[in-house]
């Protein structure tokens, strides 16, 4: 039985899109785990004040999803920002030198393997169809009705590193003073589980290497802070 084409390419550029936002939140999720983890084991080192705790766990929180989102507000805003201008210098070169670029756009489907004469008409139909977006899509990649919207990434990244930071937060809150830390490394260790699972997933990588890794990063990141923590807390510092 004949292969469909659905079957051979089940990735639409939709999907595409949506696993480098699972990406996107999964990173996100993962560095609040992480970072807010490392924080509240920190502090329980060299205090056992479930108040100072929490307090330095939500405040690293609330720090750690603010910059998240600024940063990726400031970051996406830059590329669309980038991306414009390219647009209007692309524009205003169809305007001024159309025949040029139509040989430039030829010469990117025969560098592609296309034959000439194969790729002259591609080049026609596609600049008869939409110019501006055949020329953007062939040069930059670039889909002028698709650009990153700025909002939409910091809101995501906001969320995500919430959700992570939220994880460690609530282990140390309902735990009991003596189980604390051991109970913050095996809650940390399943969430880093399946972030890595996930990140994996979205990225079409070994799951086990990916898993270990973060896995790894992580404990590694808590260990140094509860180290430091207890270092500081017997120097009475």
């Amino acid at each position: 039985m004949e292969t469909s084409q659905n079957q051979i390419e089940p990735h639409s550029a939709k999907s595409g899109q949506k696993l480098n936002w699972l990406r996107a939140a999964v990173l996100g999720a993962n560095d609040g785990i992480v970072s807010t983890a490392s924080i509240v084991v920190g502090v329980a080192g060299a205090s056992n004040s479930t108040g100072l705790i929490l307090t330095a766990g939500v405040a690293g929180l609330v720090a750690g999803a603010l910059s998240m989102g600024v940063g990726e507000y400031i970051s996406v805003s830059t590329q669309r920002d980038t991306e414009r201008a390219l647009i209007e210098k692309e524009r205003g070169e169809l305007v001024n030198s159309p025949k040029l670029e139509l040989e430039e756009l030829e010469g990117i489907y025969k560098a592609k393997g296309l034959s000439p004469q194969t790729a002259r008409t591609v080049a026609q139909e596609l600049t008869a169809h939409d110019v501006v977006a055949a020329h953007l899509d062939a040069e930059l990649g670039i889909d002028p009705k698709n650009l990153t919207n700025p909002w939409h990434a910091a809101y995501a990244s906001t969320c995500a590193f919430f959700c992570g930071a939220i994880i460690p937060i609530i282990i140390v809150a309902l735990s009991p003073t003596w189980v604390r830390i051991p109970a913050t490394f095996f809650g940390v260790l399943i969430a880093l589980i399946i972030t890595g699972s996930l990140s994996a997933y979205a990225g079409g990588a070994s799951k086990t290497k990916a898993t270990v890794r973060v896995v790894i990063g992580g404990l590694l990141a808590m260990a140094v802070t509860f180290g430091i923590g207890k270092l500081f807390g017997r120097a009475g510092i």
